[in-house]
């Protein structure tokens, strides 16, 4: 075993050499996870810990048919996933700044001036990989608990490999209703999104708006009207949750119809979700922000040249369940 770890670790330095250009650390799930945005937590109604939440099923007994069972209405939010946000095709960023390739993708993502635009605007271009992360499970600090998520560790998506991503017409395909969007009525409600998000909660039926950060809208890595990294990675991982959830490869687990189990989501209901930044600074106290919170009152800092400019995001689910 010992020779190889060695094998494995000479490998690593190998491509970090390689392909210096990819940053990055790996998450250390103890001292780079913000613990305190498990809370609140609530029983039967009643709040354990004072925290920032959604609203919760109301009464204290629950009951479910698969399987059958009477239980408590409980809730609590769920460290599940890890996001990367790379202008490096291939790098891994929560994984230390390994780069699987340098391979099959033309040119470097970042930002870029765009020419003649008002006020000196940038637009950028980023890649976004997705892993499966259930880290109280993985971590074995709760065993035979039915509101878990098991599974191990896994890397689930990568846009490098996904069309639709470097392409705003192709991605089309998948969000066609995009160009209802794209117009100054719409746009204009995201600023009521902004808002709400900032003080509480984004507006779930207000779908295709990222809050403070823009347009969820389309699903692809080009960022318009960049105001910087911090935003612009923000709002990425806030478009990669609504693209798996359009292609059904995430589900709801929030309010009464989540009591039970997973459900379909094919909606983003924005308010199931937090982030928080675990690269290139980990937020470990107060971390944990809502979708669409602006970046001004936490994102201070957080990017810098050379080793800041790439970003690693936990995400965090609100659960609701019938706890036997």
């Amino acid at each position: 075993m010992i020779k190889i770890i060695r094998v494995l670790s000479l490998i690593l330095l190998i491509a970090q050499s390689a392909f210096g250009s990819c940053k990055g650390k790996f998450v250390n799930p103890i001292t780079d996870v913000c613990w305190s945005c498990i809370f609140p937590i609530t029983l039967g109604g009643i709040k354990l810990a004072p925290g920032e939440d959604t609203p919760n099923p109301g009464g204290f007994l629950c009951k479910c048919t698969d399987p059958i069972r009477i239980g408590i209405n409980f809730s609590f939010w769920e460290p599940v996933r890890l996001v990367d946000v790379t202008r490096t095709p291939w790098c891994l960023v929560n994984m230390g700044g390994i780069q699987m390739a340098n391979a099959g993708v033309t040119g470097r993502g970042g930002n870029a001036r765009q020419s003649g635009s008002l006020g000196g605007m940038k637009h950028g271009f980023y890649h976004v990989h997705w892993y499966v992360y259930p880290l109280i499970w993985w971590l074995e600090l709760i065993t035979d608990f039915i509101c878990l998520e098991t599974g191990s560790f896994d890397l689930a998506w990568l846009t490098e490999v996904d069309p639709t991503w470097s392409d705003d017409e192709i991605g089309a395909i998948l969000n066609p209703e995009a160009v209802l969007f794209g117009n100054p009525i719409a746009q204009a409600a995201c600023a009521f999104d902004c808002v709400t998000a900032s003080v509480g909660f984004p507006v779930d039926p207000l779908f295709w708006c990222g809050g403070c950060q823009g347009s969820i809208y389309p699903f692809t890595g080009t960022v318009s009207d960049q105001g910087g990294g911090v935003q612009a990675s923000v709002l990425l991982v806030q478009r990669i949750i609504a693209k798996l959830h359009r292609q059904g490869m995430l589900r709801g687990y929030m309010g009464e119809a989540g009591l039970c189990g997973k459900y379909p989501m094919p909606v983003l209901r924005k308010s199931q979700y937090k982030t928080q930044m675990t690269f290139p600074i980990p937020a470990t106290a107060k971390g944990c922000h809502p979708l669409g919170r602006t970046e001004v009152l936490w994102g201070s800092g957080k990017e810098f040249p050379t080793r800041g400019e790439d970003f690693g995001y936990l995400v965090w689910r609100k659960r609701n369940c019938c706890l036997l």
